[in-house]
């Protein structure tokens, strides 16, 4: 009886597994512009928006008419933020928190059901990176990182879950890296926590879907970005850095078609492939030499990366959306929160 049982079940799983992959082949048919879902009238929070990344997609989701919230530790980018959001016309509230520390997170929470409503959309922006070898790291930006990385998903989306759950209704954005799939030297610290962000959705999503939930997740998962302060002296060969532009646009779009994972650029899933195909020593000297060094110096981290204000920021929004009028990418600059700490901060 149990093999007449498992028969059915591997039966069972092979037909549903071809119906899901007709399915997604016919999905993946129609344009994306059709399968966008309407975010007007949604209570979005980003998590580090008070500059770079998160500054931009609090810009383009108050575009899109979301209500717009904005979490940061530095209060002067918060509220430079809440300004240009307000500026252009969109709906902004700012909310100075510490993502290391829980119960602020849960106490802002609170604070935020309560003054402004039910959040449908959290998109986990906010990270850091310290760019060194794993010994020269000392254990307090370690903590750091892992703290802001990762440890802040498991806070905001305890925080805001529930509400989701109840309603049966929501989305969890987390911004990821390729470096959530594949290691890199220097970036130690830095590639454990990706790789624990982009596992913390996998499972959530399964979970998720195991107790019938219709809650959303998706992660982002880019290559290196150019002008982002974090990453922008790296020796990489024959990939070239993506765009800002290019990246927060597929942002906006991975999360409006629901989609589980977005690679970028996403021929880069190759890459995934062979470092399981081929043998380790096949697999290092590929990934080695297209990234030669992530972080080559430290001379432009001696002091900290002062945040674009906002003129900069709609300049280079201007310029990168005339660059790119032919191509459609759309008027969003990507620019990653994260600084690099200086030389200072790294001492034990």
């Amino acid at each position: 009886m149990s093999m007449i049982k498992a028969s059915a079940d591997v039966i069972g799983f092979l037909l549903l597994s071809l119906v899901a992959i007709i399915k997604s082949l016919a999905r993946a048919c129609v344009p994306s512009k059709y399968r966008m879902k309407d975010v007007a009238g949604e209570i979005a929070l980003v998590t580090g928006g008070g500059s770079g990344l998160g500054r931009l997609i609090s810009l383009r989701l108050a575009e899109l008419g979301a209500i717009v919230v904005v979490w940061d530790v530095n209060a002067q980018g918060l509220n430079e933020t809440v300004k240009m959001v307000q500026e252009a016309g969109g709906t902004c509230y700012g909310y100075v928190c510490d993502l290391c520390e829980r119960e602020d997170v849960y106490k802002k929470a609170a604070l935020l059901a309560k003054e402004v409503g039910r959040v449908s959309i959290l998109v986990n922006n906010a990270g850091v990176v310290t760019g060194k070898k794993f010994l020269d790291s000392p254990d307090h930006l370690i903590k750091r990182t892992m703290d802001v990385n990762i440890m802040s998903h498991f806070w905001t989306v305890k925080a805001f879950l529930p509400a989701m759950c109840k309603e049966n209704k929501g989305h969890i954005v987390s911004i990821a890296s390729l470096a959530g799939h594949v290691g890199c030297p220097k970036l130690v610290d830095y590639t454990a926590s990706k790789f624990a962000a982009v596992g913390f959705d996998e499972a959530l999503r399964m979970e998720l879907e195991a107790d019938g939930y219709d809650i959303k997740t998706t992660v982002i998962c880019p290559y290196f970005i150019k002008s982002t302060g974090m990453f922008d002296d790296v020796m990489a060969r024959f990939i070239p850095t993506l765009s800002p532009v290019q990246v927060a646009d597929r942002v906006i779009t991975a999360m409006r078609c629901n989609e589980k994972y977005a690679i970028i650029p996403s021929y880069l899933q190759v890459l995934l492939a062979v470092k399981w195909m081929f043998p380790w020593k096949c697999a290092n000297m590929l990934l080695r030499g297209l990234v030669h060094d992530a972080a080559p110096t430290d001379s432009h981290s001696a002091v900290a990366q002062i945040p674009p204000t906002p003129a900069a920021v709609t300049k280079l929004i201007s310029e990168e959306s005339a660059n790119n009028k032919d191509q459609g990418n759309g008027t969003v600059l990507h620019q990653q929160l994260a600084r690099r700490v200086s030389s200072s901060e790294r001492k034990p």
